[in-house]
């Protein structure tokens, strides 16, 4: 997994997110429908019905699949061994919830398969994130991507043959087109070729039957006019996706992500709507610039537990897309992008509200 940059915000907004990326593995939930108090993108006897899991010690049985290998799932069994009970506690926090499986390049299809069969015979769904679009990022922890369209595309095809008719929920390419609108970042020749890729992925996945998307639209404290991603949403596919999602990897808040999400979904069909929540229990930093607001910052707290009863209308889920207690990248004390931190994972679970 790696970490991610800052993006000058579009129109006023801020800086932008760090992420958990295109080098890890695990899964996690979601749903569709207009209103998140009914059945989600599965069938209703796979309703959300706790957010503990089986293996991490939860009672409750999560429709979606926690990964007993995660990161925060091997710290917890450290401290354990060590006898840091207080801190393990912490941990278990993380470790048994549900979070976002961030597609390798290297072998697309085997860890798709490995993470949708571990999914199926749990009788659960899966998680997948796409992130491996080429010219990716503007710099920093995250820039990369595949060298060329053609690479991408056999990624996106290896992606859904390890899915197979399998339940599964795709998050494609976090902050791929709000950086398309950010001056500097994405160079014009190759804005058609990204809306050409980003419509061929959900196109793809759409094609495998149980397969639900949703088209990332950055977040309410970056591109601060909803109106602006409008038209970039309709080229890149959102007709045909399930719904779009919203402060991946970022820390807005739960009700100012509510609010922005239920302004541009009428702009565009009434796409329902998922958040990540995984670390904006405290909220964005406030005053802060770059990556100081972005990169690790400090005093952050786990938010809402995974669910897709939000109670929201409009709100298909609440999401960990980012790996909680996984580093942004070597800033503020931080190891390399996706490797555990300690400190902060122990201080997100510590400052939990939820």
């Amino acid at each position: 997994m790696i970490g991610r940059r800052t993006g000058r915000a579009v129109r006023g907004g801020r800086g932008r997110l760090a992420a958990g990326g295109a080098a890890a593995g695990a899964a996690l939930l979601l749903m569709t429908g207009c209103t998140s108090s009914g059945d989600g993108p599965e069938e209703s006897r796979e309703r959300d019905r706790g957010s503990g899991q089986a293996g991490t010690g939860g009672a409750a049985r999560s429709a979606y699949w926690v990964n007993p290998d995660s990161n925060a799932a091997k710290a917890m069994r450290v401290h354990k061994e060590r006898g840091e009970d207080e801190k393990a506690a912490l941990v278990k926090k993380i470790a048994e919830q549900p979070v976002g499986a961030w597609i390798r390049p290297e072998d697309p299809e085997g860890e798709t398969r490995k993470v949708t069969r571990a999914a199926a015979d749990a009788g659960q769904s899966a998680l997948l994130v796409l992130y491996n679009i080429p010219h990716r990022d503007c710099g920093q922890y995250s820039q990369g991507g595949f060298g060329t369209a053609a690479e991408y595309r056999a990624f996106v095809d290896k992606v859904a043959e390890g899915i197979g008719d399998r339940r599964a929920t795709v998050i494609v390419e976090p902050d791929s087109i709000p950086h398309l609108l950010q001056d500097g970042c994405t160079p014009g020749k190759f804005h058609k070729e990204r809306y050409d890729l980003l419509k061929g992925a959900v196109e793809r996945m759409k094609e495998q039957p149980r397969t639900k998307v949703y088209l990332d639209a950055g977040n309410p404290g970056w591109t601060r006019d909803p109106g602006a991603l409008v038209e970039p949403l309709k080229r890149a596919g959102i007709d045909q996706a399930d719904g779009f999602s919203l402060n991946v990897s970022n820390f807005e808040t739960t009700k100012a992500n509510i609010a922005y999400g239920r302004r541009l979904s009428p702009m565009i069909g009434n796409k329902p709507f998922v958040i990540d929540t995984s670390r904006n229990g405290n909220g964005p930093v406030k005053g802060a610039q770059d990556e100081e607001a972005w990169c690790n910052p400090k005093g952050r707290a786990l938010g809402e537990k995974p669910t897709t009863r939000t109670g929201e209308k409009g709100v298909d889920a609440y999401l960990w897309i980012k790996r909680a207690g996984d580093s942004d990248g070597e800033c503020q004390g931080g190891p390399k992008a996706g490797s555990w931190f300690p400190d902060r994972a122990l201080e997100l679970a510590k400052n939990a509200r939820h």
